[in-house]
């Protein structure tokens, strides 16, 4: 049994042996200093730099006379002389949103002014007695009227 004891000790210890050598193979993936044998050093030059390079341009586009007036009226630009003649699709598109939301609050305020006005004509019309149960009642009694009066016609 003892020889087995010391199986597990040799093997816990070659665990923590390959714990070690995992993490610095991690260490050199993941950062600039390369460790070897408990050394560090610092990284090999890569051969030579990319020949092409990528010119990350902004597509522009020219604005109609509508998109002009959303950038106005986005409050991005005062006046349309100061309206560059191409703009990028990103400040085309932030100009938009903003007069999105703002015609949508426009849209809630006059929303919450008509429900207030219906509310308020409600109101009115209760206090004359002007029920729509009232005007329904009436509007059949002149009906079954005027039928009364067509039939004595004929």
């Amino acid at each position: 049994m003892g020889s087995l004891r010391g199986l597990r000790l040799v093997a816990g210890s070659f665990r923590s042996y390959e714990r070690d050598a995992f993490s610095s193979l991690r260490l050199t993936r993941n950062s600039d200093l390369k460790r070897t044998n408990g050394f560090c050093s610092k990284p090999r030059e890569s051969p030579k730099p990319p020949t092409h390079t990528y010119s990350h341009r902004v597509p522009l586009h020219k604005p109609t006379d509508w998109e002009k007036k959303i950038l106005i009226w986005s409050g991005r630009f005062k006046k349309e002389d100061e309206i560059p003649e191409t703009v990028s699709f990103e400040m085309l598109d932030a100009a938009k949103n903003k007069v999105r939301v703002k015609i949508s609050y426009v849209m809630i305020a006059l929303t919450v002014a008509g429900c207030v006005l219906m509310i308020i004509e409600g109101k009115k019309a209760a206090r004359r007695n002007e029920t729509l149960t009232s005007l329904n009642l009436e509007k059949k009694a002149r009906l079954r009227e005027e039928a009364a009066m067509k039939a004595k016609t004929e």
